[in-house]
This record gives C-alpha cells, sequence and structure tokens, in this order.
C-alpha cells in the first residue's frame, strides 16, 4: 500500500488531531499531513471531500481510510509492533487500553471548561462540578498508570505508548490553565512538551496565519 497522509485542523486548537499526529512523529512514522482549516465558511464541504464524519483526524493509507483517533492509533499499532504503541506486559496494555478509551469517551466538560488553545495566556482557571471532578479523575489516572508501570521512563507506561497520545491534549490544558501543578503531575507534563513531537507541534501551531480565535476567545 501506499504512503501516509494524515488530514488535521488547525494545530492551535485540533485537539483530535493532535493525537495521532504525536504518535506518528514521536514514533518515527513517515507521513505527509494535509491541513483543513476549521471553523470557515467552507469548512464543512471540505472535510466532507475527505471524512465520512465531517470531522477530522483521518489518516489514508493508501487507498485505505481510517477515521477515528483511537481506530488510527490501533491501526499504527498493528502495522508497527516494534514502535510499542501498547504496552508489552499484558497487565499494562489492559491498564493502558482502558485509561486512552476512558479518554476518547470522557471528560466533555472538562474539553469545554479547558478548550485547547495553544495561543492563551497561561493561568488557573477553575473548574466547576463535572468539570472540576474530571481534573481530579484525570491526575489519579496518571498517578495510577506511573506508579504501576512508569518507572521505566517519564510517561505513563514509561516509553511513550498511544495513552500518552490520547492524553497529550490534556497535558496541554494542564500547562494552559491549571496553574502550579503538583511536583508529580507537572513532571508528567513536562516530559510531554519536552518531546520533540509536542516541540515541533507548538512551533507549527504559533505559525499559522490565520485570524479566528482560539475556542475561549
Amino acid at each position: 500500500m501506499g504512503e501516509f497522509r494524515l488530514y488535521i485542523g488547525n494545530k492551535c486548537f485540533s485537539s483530535w488531531s493532535l493525537r495521532p499526529w504525536v504518535a506518528m512523529e514521536q514514533c518515527g512514522i513517515p507521513f505527509e499531513e494535509t491541513t483543513i482549516r476549521l471553523r470557515t465558511p467552507e469548512t464543512a464541504a471540505n472535510l466532507a471531500k475527505v471524512s465520512p464524519t465531517g470531522t477530522v483526524p483521518v489518516l489514508m493509507h493508501g487507498e485505505r481510510l481510517i477515521w477515528e483517533t483511537l481506530a488510527i492509533l490501533e491501526y499504527l499499532a498493528d502495522l508497527f509492533p516494534e514502535k510499542r504503541l501498547w504496552p508489552e506486559d499484558r497487565a499494562a496494555r489492559a491498564l493502558a487500553r482502558c485509561v486512552a478509551t476512558e479518554m476518547h469517551s470522557g471528560f466533555l466538560e472538562l474539553r469545554y471548561g479547558w478548550p485547547m488553545n495553544l495561543r492563551r495566556p497561561k493561568g488557573r482557571k477553575e473548574l466547576e462540578g463535572a468539570a472540576a471532578g474530571h481534573e481530579q479523575r484525570i491526575k489519579a489516572i496518571w498517578r495510577q498508570c506511573r506508579a504501576a508501570h512508569g518507572r521505566d521512563g517519564p510517561f505513563l507506561f514509561g516509553h511513550f505508548t498511544a495513552a500518552d497520545a490520547m492524553y497529550a491534549p490534556v497535558v496541554t490544558r494542564f500547562d494552559t490553565y491549571g496553574g502550579p501543578l503538583d511536583p508529580d503531575i507537572k513532571s508528567y507534563v513536562d516530559a510531554i512538551l519536552a518531546t520533540p513531537a509536542m516541540k515541533k507541534w507548538y512551533a507549527e501551531a504559533a505559525k499559522e496565519p490565520w485570524p479566528e480565535p482560539g475556542p475561549d476567545e
């Protein structure tokens, strides 16, 4: 089959686009990318040309189309087992899939309260109700994974996995809105932000010329 092409949205705020992008970039999987500018009158028509759901990300592999972030990560894990996108240990792998799926399907109120926006000035923004509970749940997940399986490296399961890719946009939210973080949480946030892939994403987001505001501006 042909090479990979990943369709993504604006790097400043497209959190779902970041997840497979950072996984492929961090793992050294070569791909081309096409950005579909979001929040314009033409966005829906442009998305409809490449995405059956009208959303990004979408991965093209030759003539094969894979949509939905977690499905893309699973597809890549199948193709590149040597990249260890899932932990090799069965118990660790089960936990990684649990927390990745929880991220995929949950934390909606936190996402609304702390929308990904890489150009927003940093500072604590308090969450209320369910969103505040989500903040605590995410911290608990990170601590559980690190305590049980993170001793061989700085990430949730030691080395970088699909679980880290799923939580990468949340890391940006903690960095932007979380204010002073507990040392163990800050250590994980800093480890993700220090990866070459995340540094590249931030640098390219800063160069985006489009004037539309971020989601909370």
